[in-house]
């Protein structure tokens, strides 16, 4: 595996802010916030993807991590990120671990990262990847996230990087007043949406639509037993 950022990282860099520009009559976003964009920068993506695959790191595009599983698409990753709108004080909940990408960009924003991997090869994986690389603020755990990681709850913000049939009701309860909870939403024959769902200080939940998208489920224990 190569030791060095790619140099096509400006590229795809570039690709992710045309994108936004592109899909911001849907996000309502022009650009990333910059600190977002910083973390995109910082964070080696071709660390996070299978060997045989190193020559396509950088491209704008999701790739399989084996399992079953991808890699998300660094605009959705970034996109993702910003909406939850990360501050250095934050703890935020991941489901959806991977291979530990989109947990390494959280880990560059926020204080302390729970990351959820119903795959249990693919958190051990993650969670050994991880700590090679100095995400020491990030804690992988094998288990359904469904039912969310309610030993640290609530959390300022929760993200889950697979598609649920409806937004699981333990993770909205596990979210503090005034958080955000960026999921998506649907399946591959119906559509599927990005949602946002906040919180506010009051604890009344709202949720919208912001982008067609097409992710992977989000599987159950039950689902997984099957593989």
């Amino acid at each position: 595996m190569r030791q060095e950022p790619d140099p096509e990282l400006g590229l795809l860099l570039e690709d992710i802010r045309q994108e936004t520009e592109l899909t911001a009559g849907y996000t309502g976003r022009a650009a990333l916030d910059r600190r977002v964009m910083e973390a995109m920068a910082k964070v080696p993506r071709h660390a996070f993807v299978p060997d045989h695959l190193q020559l396509s790191a950088y491209a704008n595009r999701p790739l399989p991590i084996g399992h079953g599983q991808t890699i998300s698409q660094p605009y959705i990753v970034a996109l993702m990120t910003d909406l939850i709108r990360p501050r250095p004080e934050h703890m935020v909940l991941e489901v959806g671990t991977g291979s530990g990408y989109q947990a390494a960009i959280l880990a560059c924003l926020v204080k302390q990262v729970y990351s959820l991997e119903i795959v249990t090869a693919l958190a051990e994986q993650a969670r050994e990847r991880l700590q090679r690389l100095g995400y020491s603020n990030v804690a992988v755990r094998a288990g359904d996230g469904h039912g969310g990681w309610p030993e640290h709850a609530p959390y300022d913000a929760i993200l889950v990087t697979a598609a649920a049939a409806a937004v699981p009701p333990a993770l909205v309860e596990q979210l503090k007043p005034g958080g955000t909870l960026v999921i998506p939403v649907g399946n591959r024959f119906t559509g599927q949406d990005l949602r946002v769902v906040s919180k506010d200080e009051q604890g009344r939940v709202r949720e919208k639509n912001v982008l067609p998208v097409i992710f992977v489920p989000l599987v159950d224990a039950e689902d997984d037993a099957d593989r």
